[in-house]
């Protein structure tokens, strides 16, 4: 689910939820922690002998911890070469560059470019290569106008190097360490999710991941007011002692007008990753809350509504969703494709049959994506079609419905079936996983309240 247009949202101007006095608006805490403050949280990620410092980003207002599995990534234990001293010097690929014509600028021979090519040609074919931009880096013998090292970065962690030895050259993998951190991040929502996450630290990257964790139970489009509050443990990578980037979320905590959903990362022995309840069922719903990303609602789910075209009053028994013409809409579960083509008022239509109870349907779409057609079978979130205006519609939207036995239920509150829940042989793994995430994510809000307090 894509939430670039509704995380901004001003949560304000939703207004307060039905039947609800407006909460109280509350500012957002930067995570401002000192030594003291964190022993609590230190006593739940680390041994006690553990003596890494604590290292606290003012700038990401987020407390960064090691992990205790922390990942480090060896050195390649193969024997270096011996190399003459000599200046290093970086060469930049240009456009239409190969390893030919680098040497030629440097005045080095087609011999030294063979014995290079020929060192271990398993690892030297990334060196046919080249693409502009890319460094390299070359130590050379001016006297005897020899090469005596070559360096090139494959990534930013591996580079190979290449460098002289007694029967020619040598190739080897040098890779630099790297260290997985716990990040935490906490912060209560003023106006929107994104101002909040961004006030937190957070990257657009996790802002997303988040509402993406809790989207099958929250619409950030409607259900966010100010005063609901997040927390979360995530992984920062580090090389060299430098932030390189985020990683994934681990554990978080949303309260939406006073519920508290919570989720915990659980990754299997085949490597697959997904989002559990901490009683081990799927924060995956089985459908989608929201087939296509909209601008608003302009018509809701009514037994009774005066139609804008028809001028009579007929029941409304699905959710109008206001986007431009061309806005992709998704499959909201997997199923297969009981209809496509047009029908009647609806216009340009596709119902999808999910299993034995379920039906959905879209209307009024402009066309329909290529390739389909009825009995394909559709994955959840897999583009269908494309809002239009076609049939009875007085403008762009997409007509949603949702049908549980035949009958019509409201798209925006009915209870949707979950995906499986975690398999039985990785329960008590996961249950071990999930108390230590719960009780850090217990520590990174009681230390907040403690420092709120003061």
């Amino acid at each position: 689910m894509d939430y670039n247009n509704i995380l901004n949202k001003d949560c304000k101007s939703l207004g307060p939820p039905p039947q609800r006095s407006p909460l109280r608006r509350r500012s957002i805490h930067a995570m401002i922690l000192g030594a003291a403050a964190v022993v609590g949280v230190l006593a739940l990620l680390q041994p006690a002998d553990n003596a890494a410092a604590i290292r606290h980003e003012a700038t990401t207002q987020a407390l960064s911890l090691p992990l205790p599995e922390t990942a480090v990534a060896t050195i390649s234990t193969e024997p270096t070469a011996q190399v003459a001293e000599a200046p290093w010097q970086e060469i930049t690929v240009r456009p239409g560059d190969t390893l030919s014509a680098i040497f030629d600028r440097l005045k080095l021979g087609a011999t030294e470019l063979h014995a290079v090519m020929n060192a271990d040609r398993a690892m030297t074919t990334t060196l046919r290569q080249l693409l502009p931009g890319q460094v390299l880096r070359f130590q050379v013998d001016e006297a005897r106008r020899q090469l005596n090292a070559l360096h090139y970065g494959i990534d930013e962690l591996t580079t190979l190097a290449l460098e002289r030895s007694d029967g020619g050259f040598t190739a080897r993998h040098i890779t630099r360490q790297v260290e997985n951190r716990l990040a935490y991040s906490s912060a209560t929502i003023d106006t929107s999710l994104f101002a909040a996450g961004q006030r937190a630290g957070l990257s657009d990257g996790l802002i997303m991941e988040l509402a993406t964790i809790f989207g099958w139970d929250i619409d950030f489009a409607l259900d966010i007011r100010s005063g609901d509050s997040f927390t979360l443990l995530y992984e920062q990578t580090y090389l060299d002692g430098e932030h390189l980037r985020d990683g994934n979320i681990l554990a978080a905590e949303f309260i939406n007008q006073g519920r508290v959903y919570r989720a915990i990362r659980f990754t299997d022995t085949h490597g697959n990753a997904n989002f559990y309840t901490p009683d081990g069922l799927s924060m995956r719903k089985a459908f989608l809350r929201s087939p296509v990303d909209f601008n608003r609602i302009s018509s809701g789910f009514q037994p009774e509504r005066f139609h804008p075209v028809l001028g009579i009053k007929r029941p409304h028994r699905g959710v109008d969703y206001a986007a431009a013409i061309g806005t992709p809409i998704k499959a909201s579960g997997d199923g297969r494709i009981e209809f496509m083509g047009t029908k009647g008022g609806y216009g340009k239509t596709v119902i999808l049959q999910h299993g034995g109870a379920y039906r959905t349907l879209y209307a009024h779409m402009s066309r329909f994506r290529p390739g389909l057609r009825s009995g394909t079978r559709v994955k959840q979130g897999q583009i269908i079609g494309y809002v239009g205006k076609t049939g009875v519609a007085t403008g762009p939207h997409l007509h949603y419905e949702f049908l549980v036995n035949g009958v019509h239920r409201n798209p925006l509150t009915v209870k949707l079936p979950t995906a499986a829940p975690l398999p039985a042989q990785y329960r008590e793994e996961f249950q071990q996983q999930a108390q230590l995430r719960l009780a850090q994510l217990e520590a990174v809000k009681q230390t907040m309240l403690a420092m709120n307090n003061r």
